[in-house]
């Protein structure tokens, strides 16, 4: 299943022939970003030493990410104001797990610091496309 075409396929985007690709991706990308943070916390929970700081900014990051891909997925009626700001929220939650994630030796911050880039990366795209878009 794809979350793209889930959203392309919503009647108001058939209505209005208006898919915005690159807030799909984002909205995708979010969605892999929570869980990825979730299970990296997770993972930091059993390390040896004391990964408190990036437990707590992994989970921070993953309820980000979940608000985002919830509200962006959203097609009926408009609120492109609060999708910019989540999107500015993602890119600013995600930048400072992937900084937080770097500083440690593991392959599942290694992997949640690659996320959260991708994920940065991917908002800040989305963003771009609704900068036209009506308040």
């Amino acid at each position: 299943m794809s979350i793209e075409r889930m959203i392309s396929e919503h009647p108001a985007v058939v209505a209005s022939g208006n898919y915005n690709e690159a807030l799909g991706l984002a909205v995708k990308r979010a969605m892999y970003c929570a869980a990825i943070c979730n299970s990296c916390a997770d993972a930091c929970l059993g390390e040896e030493m004391d990964m408190s700081q990036c437990v707590r900014t992994c989970l921070d990051c993953s309820d980000v990410c979940e608000a985002t891909y919830r509200v962006a997925t959203r097609r009926t009626g408009g609120n492109v104001d609060v999708i910019r700001s989540l999107l500015e929220t993602c890119i600013r939650t995600c930048e400072i797990c992937e900084e937080e994630c770097a500083k440690h030796d593991n392959d599942h911050c290694r992997r949640c610091a690659r996320m959260c880039r991708e994920c940065a990366d991917d908002c800040r795209q989305a963003l771009q496309t609704l900068a036209n878009e009506a308040r």
